[in-house]
C-alpha cells in the first residue's frame, strides 16, 4: 500500500473558552488556524504553492467559523490564491477525521503533499451556536433514535458499567497530575506554537486550562453536570432525556449523574495542522518523516449511548492492521468524560499505564473540531521521547461514532 508520512505537526496552546476572559478570545478562527499554517512553512520551509489542499475539521460551522473556514484561513495566512482548502464536519473527530480524509489523498496517489487540521473557537463560536441539535430537530429521526445530550450518554455509560463518582474523579486528577508532569517537564513544546494578535504581541504562549491544584476533595465538592438535563421535559410532555435513557436501556433503575465540570473535557479555543507527504515528495524536499499513518477505521454504536463507538472503531483498525491491542506502545483516547476512557480500557484490556500518559482533555480542554489533530501531534512527540513505535488515537463522537487511527513512528 502507498505510504503518507507525517513531517510535521503543530498546534497552538488551548486558551479558555470564555468570550469574557479566554486568552485567544480576540483572535478571530480564520487566523488562530492561520497560525498554525505559517508555524509549518517556517519549521519545514514548504512552499504553500505546492501544498494541494488543506483539510480542516470544525464542528460549529457557523457565523465567524462559517462559510469554508478552511480556504480563508489559507488566504488570512497570507498564501497565495492558487492554495485550497476544504471544510469537514465529524463532531468532535473532524480534526482527527481531516487528518485521515487528506492522508488518504497522498495514500490514493492522487496528492503528494496535503495539510489536515481542525480549528474551534468556543469563546467566539459557542456549542450549540449552529442551533442543528445533534439530531437537526428532525421528528422523524428522534422517533427511530430519541438521542440524548452527550452528557446523559456518559452518564448512562457509567451507569451501565458501574463507574461511581469517585471512580471518574480519580481519572480526572491522574489526568491532571500527568498534565502538570507533562507541563513541567517541558514535554508539551516540541508541537506547541505561540498565538500572536495581528500586531505581532504573543497572546498566549502555553495552555491556559489546566488546573494543577486539583485535588480528590475539591473534585468531589462539585455537582454533577446533567442532572437537570436528564430531568427535562419537552413542553408536549414528552419523555425526559433520562426516561429515554432508560427506555433504551431498561435494564438500569435510572441513570446515576456522576460527571461534572472537573471529570469531563474543559471548553477550550484551539488549531492544530499536520503536514503529511507522500515518501517521494517527502525524499526530493530532503525532509525526515516523523511517522506514518498505518491504518485508519471508524464505526457507528448504539446512538443513545452515543460514547462506545471508540471501540469497535478500534477493534476494526487493528484487523486491518493485523495486530492487536498488545502491539501498540501507547493509546490516546480523547477525554470528553471520565467515563469514555474508562469504557474503552476496559473493553479493550488496555493498561492505564499506556493510556494519556501526558494527561486528557480533562485537563487540558477540548476544542472540538481541533483535537483530534492535536492528539496524533502529542502521540508522536511521546512516542519519540520515550523511544516507542507504535501509537493509537481513538475519539468517540456524537451521534454514535467512533474513529482510530494507528501510527508507526519512523
Amino acid at each position: 500500500m502507498p505510504e503518507t508520512w507525517i513531517i510535521d505537526c503543530v498546534r497552538t496552546p488551548r486558551g479558555r473558552g470564555k468570550k469574557e476572559t479566554g486568552a485567544l478570545r480576540e483572535i478571530h478562527p480564520q487566523e488562530l488556524f492561520a497560525q498554525t499554517l505559517n508555524a509549518l512553512v517556517a519549521r519545514s520551509g514548504l512552499d504553500p504553492r505546492a501544498v494541494e489542499d488543506v483539510v480542516v475539521g470544525t464542528v460549529s460551522e457557523v457565523g465567524e467559523q462559517g462559510g469554508c473556514i478552511a480556504r480563508m484561513s489559507v488566504l488570512a495566512a497570507g498564501w497565495p490564491v492558487e492554495a485550497t482548502g476544504v471544510s469537514l464536519n465529524r463532531f468532535c473527530g473532524s480534526g482527527q477525521q481531516a487528518v485521515t480524509f487528506a492522508a488518504m489523498g497522498v495514500m490514493s496517489g492522487q496528492q503528494d503533499l496535503v495539510i489536515g487540521g481542525g480549528v474551534e473557537s468556543m469563546s467566539r463560536v459557542p456549542m450549540g451556536a449552529d442551533q442543528s441539535g445533534l439530531d437537526g430537530h428532525n421528528r422523524h429521526l428522534r422517533e427511530l433514535h430519541p438521542l440524548v445530550p452527550q452528557g446523559v450518554s456518559a452518564d448512562l455509560i457509567a451507569t451501565l458499567e458501574g463507574f461511581s463518582r469517585e471512580d471518574c474523579d480519580r481519572f480526572a486528577l491522574e489526568s491532571q497530575q500527568r498534565c502538570r508532569r507533562a507541563s513541567d517537564g517541558g514535554y508539551y513544546k516540541k508541537s506547541l506554537v505561540p498565538v500572536k494578535d495581528l500586531e505581532g504581541n504573543v497572546v498566549l504562549d502555553r495552555d491556559e486550562f489546566p488546573r494543577p491544584e486539583t485535588t480528590l476533595e475539591t473534585l468531589g465538592k462539585l455537582e454533577a453536570s446533567f442532572t437537570k438535563m436528564g430531568a427535562y421535559r419537552m413542553k408536549d410532555g414528552s419523555l425526559t432525556f433520562d426516561e429515554k435513557a432508560k427506555n433504551a436501556y431498561p435494564q438500569i433503575d435510572q441513570v446515576s449523574h456522576v460527571h461534572t465540570p472537573g471529570n469531563s473535557s474543559g471548553i477550550v479555543d484551539g488549531a492544530s495542522a499536520v503536514l503529511l507527504a507522500s515518501p517521494d515528495y517527502a525524499k526530493a524536499q530532503g525532509w525526515k518523516p516523523r511517522a506514518r499513518i498505518l491504518f485508519t477505521a471508524t464505526c457507528g454504536a448504539e446512538p443513545v449511548i452515543m460514547l462506545t463507538a471508540p471501540v469497535p472503531a478500534t477493534e476494526r483498525c487493528l484487523k486491518k492492521a493485523k495486530m492487536s491491542i498488545g502491539d501498540i506502545d501507547l493509546v490516546e483516547i480523547n477525554e470528553a468524560f471520565a467515563a469514555v476512557p474508562l469504557k474503552v480500557m476496559k473493553d479493550l484490556g488496555i493498561l492505564h499505564d499506556k493510556v494519556n500518559v501526558n494527561g486528557g482533555a480533562i485537563a487540558l480542554g477540548h476544542p472540538l473540531g481541533a483535537t483530534g489533530a492535536m492528539l496524533i501531534g502529542t502521540l508522536i512527540d511521546e512516542l519519540e521521547r520515550r523511544d516507542l513505535t507504535t501509537g493509537l488515537v481513538t475519539m468517540c463522537i456524537g451521534g454514535g461514532m467512533g474513529i482510530t487511527t494507528i501510527l508507526e513512528r519512523i
